[in-house]
């Protein structure tokens, strides 16, 4: 049977079931079937989502997707059930599909009452995740972007471990709603001048420049687009919820707090539908990047709260990812899209890792462990390994993005990128040394005051099983990379393409439609590209509209072959 036009909605659909199985199975005290149906339905979800690097075409045009599934929704109005993935998303849905299993793991013992509403809002969040990468209709995108907003909100008010849980609940819901609805209303106006909620065809319609406005107009969308996934990474200085958040939300939410929605919307929207005004801004976020990078790093030296110091790293590590895709070199955007996986999945294993010290010591304070080395030697050797990922170690996956990153940043031609550059690269020293000295902190010296007090013990079965296969992934991602890279090139090699293609003058005609000649683009994503470009002039395509159709394809190889 063949399962690829339905296989993209199987793997949306199958943690919404389990939500709602879990939600109607009664909660029975120190009983462990909301985990065990979470555990279940995880792994189903993660064989489901192994289905599309199985079956992905790597030969497949740039600019395509695959596994389309494109049905009317609405008429007026005009919404589709798009459903479709590339290079991009492709591998972050088998990434979060691999994470949540190992999160439900990590809150076996972790969450021992109200488990039929944790484990429910956690599967709900998984929906949210899942289809944030594969929506291709802006409004159905945006139903499953405000839907990531409720289960974590919901669980970190609810399951934080502090009395601080509502206010950084609150906090945390208000910094992502607010550029939210701002949002919106950009995608509302998108909608009223092209007519269109369909990805490819807003593609399409930018690569030609029919994007009927002026570039003003065109500007303050992007931003509108660009804040609200800025705050969602977040992007330097935009942080302001991060502390809270991660100190008080538990290890499987936290595990996709930050990172991936955030960096994956810029990079599918802002530089999908507004590349020349992404070009724009690129000095500015090159520049945050490599500020937020030395920031992130500097705060994280001086924490002595092991959550606290886990956020302010993630903050230099995602900058790290903006400073590569802002650069638009494809070396810069191929480390980029690749160093959000590993963000995410190191952080996955730090997070786990913290949480199992916490499970035995209560307390995230540095200055009550020590000398933990002898008692915990599986513990620390998993925390040396991640750690030592973490900080960009040849062989293992951290270095192949941060190198790449650091090299396209090199290569940009944007003003002043040697010197972010240099400032970036002294991340890497910080971080090994924020990183080294929470292991000597914890794991060495004598023995603190916290350990004796309580008599700790080692990781068990369950444990192994949370962290070998992250462990292992480091070292796979570090040695075959381009197993990975495969897919990831196909977009970014087009993504370059596509915005240096997009610079022009503003104001330019090349730039600007005749608001007198344009007719708005309705249910066009199956069209041509030669019929759609005719569509948005109102003529049948002539000459000028089937050369640009068919150049931009043979301009695009032209472009692989140069490079």
């Amino acid at each position: 049977m063949n399962f690829d036009p339905i296989i993209l909605t199987l793997i949306v659909a199958t943690p919404l079931a389990g939500a709602l199985l879990l939600a109607l199975l009664p909660e029975q005290e120190g009983s462990k079937r909301h985990a065990i149906g979470a555990l279940v339905v995880t792994l189903v979800t993660f064989l489901l989502a192994l289905h599309l690097p199985a079956h992905f075409n790597y030969h497949a045009a740039p600019h395509s997707f695959q596994f389309e599934q494109n049905i009317a929704w609405i008429s007026a109005p005009t919404i589709h059930y798009h459903l479709g993935v590339d290079g991009l998303s492709m591998w972050l849905i088998v990434l979060a599909a691999f994470l949540a299993p190992i999160g439900v793991l990590a809150s076996w013992n972790a969450i021992q009452s109200r488990t039929r509403l944790f484990y429910s809002l956690f599967l709900l969040q998984q929906v949210a995740m899942f289809g944030i990468f594969v929506a291709l209709d802006l409004f159905l995108y945006y139903g499953f972007w405000e839907l990531s907003l409720v289960p974590m909100t919901l669980l970190i008010s609810t399951f934080g471990r502090t009395e601080n849980r509502r206010r950084a609940a609150i906090k945390f819901f208000l910094y992502a709603f607010i550029p939210s609805a701002i949002l919106l209303v950009a995608i509302l106006w998108l909608y009223n001048l092209t007519g269109t909620f369909d990805l490819p065809t807003l593609q399409a319609l930018a690569a030609a420049h029919h994007l009927n406005a002026t570039p003003t107009a065109l500007l303050l969308c992007s931003i509108a687009f660009l804040v609200a996934f800025a705050v969602k990474v977040p992007v330097f200085p935009l942080h302001g919820w991060l502390q809270d958040a991660v100190t008080e939300a538990p290890t499987a939410a936290v595990m996709v707090l930050a990172g991936k929605l955030g960096l994956y919307s810029i990079l599918r929207f802002s530089f999908g539908i507004f590349p020349g005004q992404s070009r724009h801004v690129a000095p500015v976020l090159i520049a945050l990047g490599a500020l937020g990078i030395v920031y992130g790093s500097l705060i994280a030296l001086i924490k002595t709260d092991l959550k606290k110091l886990a956020s302010f790293s993630t903050l230099a590590h995602v900058s790290f990812v903006v400073l590569g895709i802002f650069t638009f070199t494809l070396i810069g955007l191929d480390g980029g899209v690749f160093q959000i996986l590993n963000e995410s999945l190191i952080g996955a294993a730090f997070f786990v890792l913290l949480g199992l010290l916490y499970e035995r010591y209560g307390t995230y304070d540095m200055r009550d462990y020590g000398g933990l080395a002898t008692r915990h030697p599986w513990m620390v050797t998993m925390f040396v390994v991640t750690s030592l990922a973490a900080v960009g170690l040849p062989m293992l996956n951290g270095f192949v993005g941060e190198f790449l990153i650091l090299s396209g940043s090199m290569q940009s031609i944007v003003t002043h990128h040697v010197l972010w550059t240099v400032i970036a690269a002294t991340g890497v020293i910080f971080s090994a040394a924020y990183m080294l000295w929470m292991i000597q902190r914890v794991f060495y010296g004598t023995l603190g005051l916290r350990p004796g007090e309580v008599s700790g013990y080692d990781l068990t079965a369950r444990e192994h099983l949370e962290l070998w296969p992250m462990a292992a992934l480091f070292l796979i991602m570090g040695v075959a990379s381009p197993l990975w890279m495969r897919a990831i090139d196909s977009y970014a090699s087009y993504a370059c393409f596509a915005t240096s293609s997009a610079v022009t003058t503003p104001g330019s005609t090349a730039s600007i439609a005749s608001r007198s000649s344009f007719v708005p683009i309705r249910t066009l994503s199956s069209r041509p590209k030669a019929a759609l470009l005719a569509t948005a002039v109102d003529r049948p395509a002539g000459p000028v509209e089937s050369s640009v159709a068919t150049t931009s394809s043979s301009s695009f190889s032209s472009f692989q072959e140069v490079r």
